[in-house]
């Protein structure tokens, strides 16, 4: 009964929302199709694992909305981001970098974001050294050798570094518009940095804390998390009384986002989009959706401010990100 009555609030919801713009007879955008939902996402000829199968998710969405819901073949963020701009596509699920690009520099807004495991739609960057280290403060860093977990990865390089480059800790080296500064920034301002490549033992969240437990750098970039999250099955790990971490922490570093072009949809078409993607939590048969296509316990409503605010403060002050990100998104667009 719960159920049912929710679809018809959902239903009702839309159909006011529509009869609120029908008059002027531009519920959306020139050329918004309102009958239709599109979804960027990427598509496979064959699903071994029907749960896994987006067509599952565009069917839910359907029926809450009373909408025909398609799913708009994409098989890159640069493709999704570039459906958003140009109408091709109501909605897409993007990660937190493609979602920063899209929110500061086409206006796409946040509509709901992923969960982790304790609910939240974010993580917590923040550096780490061992107890017995001298280091107390993000000030003593210069000429420490430090411990990334890659090249611009969130936690271990992008929010630290834009968080002290914007707190004035650290001071660009070279032209504020092309990437390579970073790295010359990076290695003027640390000992000797290890930025390791996939595959190297010193890659990831595991990599970076190992890189500095070993003692090759002596402040590592990582989660706040990361002692949990890593030390319960590797035995290169000390006891947790031997490491401590370093205050404040860089920001929030958000999850994947839903993201929509009020350009393109109208208020009517993302309220309903929003109320259906939301009754996934706790519907017959959405936990099998959340889980087999979205790869998350469950959907939270946001807004751009709070879930990617910090993150876009911080990757604000990172010299050429916005022309490195572009010129990534247009080779796979």
């Amino acid at each position: 009964m719960i159920e049912i009555a929710r679809m018809k609030l959902i239903s009702l919801l839309f159909t006011l929302l529509l009869a609120g713009t029908a008059l002027s007879g531009c519920i959306g955008g020139d050329g918004d199709d309102e009958g239709t939902i599109k979804i960027a996402y990427s598509v496979k000829d064959d699903y071994h694992n029907a749960d896994s199968n987006p067509q599952v998710l565009a069917d839910f969405i359907s029926a809450q909305t009373g909408l025909d819901v398609e799913l708009y073949a994409i098989t890159s963020d640069g493709m999704a981001l570039e459906a958003l701009r140009f109408g091709h596509a109501d909605i897409a699920f993007l990660d937190g970098g493609s979602a920063w690009l899209g929110w500061q520099q086409y206006g796409l807004d946040v509509i709901a974001a992923d969960q982790k495991e304790d609910g939240s739609t974010y993580y917590v960057p923040q550096a780490w050294v061992r107890n017995d280290s001298t280091i107390q403060t993000l000030d003593d860093l210069a000429g420490v050798d430090s411990c990334h977990t890659g090249w611009l990865k969130s936690a271990g390089m992008l929010m630290p570094m834009g968080y002290m480059i914007g707190e004035g800790i650290i001071e660009v080296s070279g032209d504020e518009n092309e990437i390579d500064s970073l790295r010359s920034t990076i290695e003027n301002h640390f000992g000797t940095p290890t930025i390791p490549v996939k595959g190297d033992p010193y890659y990831g969240y595991d990599g970076a804390f190992r890189c500095m437990t070993e003692g090759l750098g002596e402040v590592a970039f990582v989660k706040a998390t990361s002692y949990e999250d890593h030390c319960e099955s590797n035995d290169w790990c000390l006891v947790r009384s031997e490491y401590r971490q370093l205050e404040p922490s860089f920001g929030q570093v958000p999850s994947h986002a839903v993201m929509v072009n009020p350009s393109h949809s109208s208020d009517a078409k993302i309220a309903a989009i929003t109320a259906a993607l939301l009754a996934l939590n706790g519907a017959e048969g959405g936990d099998a959706i959340l889980e087999g296509v979205l790869n998350t316990p469950g959907l939270t409503a946001v807004n751009s401010q709070d879930h990617l605010g910090s993150f876009s403060a911080a990757l604000n002050h990172i010299p050429g990100l916005v022309t490195e990100y572009q010129g990534q998104y247009e080779q796979t667009s």
